[in-house]
């Protein structure tokens, strides 16, 4: 009898083995991690839109004078970066501007120009987003295509 005991637990055993080997070998107890995940193609439009109202503070900072005229525009840009995080399911960081010491008189040209130059450039990458978007998405970013244009203008 204590063969047959002997030999049941083998069995046992052995079929024990086999399941685990067969459960490893379809992933289940794999510790690999998972795939990160791809990032969302609007991204970096959120990245843009933000560093855009960034640029917006500085100059704001660093030229008082042009407040009244860049608060209003350096707001879209934040109010396009919420509704793209919203979508995109991203939290936003928090703001924080530096203090940025008074520039002179006549710097107050070439921050325009600077800001100028951003517009157009986020206005190109905003065009190609929206058209790259799925129709739910290329609203959203048309329209903020459209908004850096009409900055970009309103720079001049």
């Amino acid at each position: 009898m204590s063969v047959t005991r002997h030999s049941r637990r083998r069995l046992l055993g052995a079929a024990a083995g086999l399941a685990t080997a067969g459960l490893s070998g379809c992933g289940l107890l794999d510790d690999d991690p998972a795939p990160p995940e791809a990032p969302d193609p609007l991204q970096p439009l959120l990245d843009e839109a933000l560093a855009l109202a960034a640029s917006y503070d500085r100059a704001i900072l660093s030229q008082p004078g042009l407040a009244s005229r860049l608060t209003p525009l350096a707001d879209d840009h934040r109010a396009h970066a919420a509704e793209l995080a919203r979508l995109i399911g991203r939290t936003l960081p928090s703001s924080g501007t530096s203090a940025v010491a008074s520039g002179p008189a006549g710097a107050a040209a070439a921050t325009i120009a600077s800001l100028r130059a951003a517009e157009q450039a986020g206005q190109k990458s905003a065009t190609a987003a929206c058209k790259a978007a799925p129709p739910e998405r290329a609203a959203l970013v048309g329209s903020i295509a459209a908004c850096r244009a009409t900055h970009a203008e309103a720079l001049r």
